[in-house]
């Protein structure tokens, strides 16, 4: 196994770029969909996950850029499909962040269930159910979670999850973030 051995008596110095966090990033590239005009996310790790969630976008109609340093513009208003698909999703595991805020922001989302997990099945029923404490009409058939606000409104609830699931707490703010009350 490859390791480093420091010898005692000599100074380390030096400068380490450190880049965002994989996990953020899945969460924060979706979230960006909420703020319904463009924005600038930075030091977002230069990973595969990243690069899907950009073709993801794009072929949801949102204009997305990267620029020179490695930051994505990302600019939603061009979005008009709010339907991801498991071709779209079949290796992405964070994809369920899409439904949260196509959701939020759209009312009508249909998202095919989250993909490339090794350890197997990502269940999203706590996702679900916050969803649905909102006013969420949420079916799952044939792979696509298909949601709609009751009304065309999401409505803020205190909401209770069975397990902690950070995944879960996530997805729900984010379909929160627009909700009344």
């Amino acid at each position: 196994m490859a390791h480093y051995e420091i010898t005692g008596g000599k100074r380390l110095e030096g400068v380490v770029t450190i880049s965002g966090a994989k996990n953020a990033a899945l969460a924060i590239i979706p979230a960006a969909i909420l703020a319904g005009e463009s924005c600038l996310l930075e030091n977002l790790p230069a990973i595969e996950d990243v690069r899907m969630l950009e073709k993801i976008l794009r072929r949801m109609g949102a204009t997305v850029e990267f620029t020179p340093d490695g930051e994505m513009r990302l600019d939603p208003q061009g979005i008009t499909d709010h339907r991801v698909t498991f071709d779209m999703v079949r290796s992405l595991r964070a994809s369920y962040y899409l439904l949260g805020v196509l959701l939020g922001r759209y009312k009508p989302a249909e998202v095919a269930l989250p993909g490339g997990c090794a350890i197997g099945q990502r269940p999203i029923d706590q996702h679900i159910k916050g969803f649905t404490a909102m006013g969420a009409e949420v079916e799952i058939k044939n792979g696509i979670v298909t949601a709609q606000a009751a009304g065309g409104v999401l409505k803020g609830a205190y909401i209770y999850l069975d397990v902690v699931s950070v995944g879960a707490t996530i997805n729900i703010m984010l379909a929160a973030t627009l909700a009344r009350g």
